[in-house]
């Protein structure tokens, strides 16, 4: 049996709980640990097209190493990650629209409004983007909560 202090305990931690988990936003990331796996995500904004990125020009972020194909990326992305960083966690994009989470391919993506969104292949991206600006708002509307169900 619980004492009243283990109860009370166990009720704040609940309380808090929600909280933190909604400011924690988990990242999709390889095996290997690498987010977009290893391509440098500011080249998609900067060049058009995904490029793998070097060991040598690194960081972490949200729980998954980044690489980056120069140190000018690198810096780009520490100052303002978010701008740069793949929505809905580096997840499918369409996998979202569904409420799921998927792995992603670097070499299937759209820059929708100045964001990145990633999907699971060049077939699925084909359906992606069929109807957008509509997927855009039902993935919204599941993340980040698919992520705890």
């Amino acid at each position: 049996m619980l004492s009243r202090r283990s109860f009370l305990t166990s009720l704040a931690c609940l309380a808090v709980a929600p909280s933190v988990r909604a400011q924690e936003k988990p990242m999709f990331y390889s095996d290997g640990g690498l987010a977009v796996s290893g391509y440098d995500a500011v080249s998609y904004f900067r060049i058009g097209t995904p490029t793998l990125g070097k060991s040598d020009f690194s960081l972490m972020w949200k729980g998954a190493v980044w690489q980056f194909t120069s140190e000018e990326n690198r810096d780009r992305f520490e100052r303002n990650p978010r701008a740069f960083a793949p929505q809905f966690g580096g997840y499918c994009a369409y996998a979202m629209v569904q409420g799921m989470l998927s792995s992603t391919d670097p070499q299937a993506w759209q820059i929708v409004d100045g964001k990145l969104y990633l999907t699971h292949s060049e077939a699925i991206e084909r359906i992606w983007k069929q109807n957008v600006s509509q997927n855009i708002r039902e993935a919204e509307g599941h993340w980040p909560q698919v992520l705890y169900n």
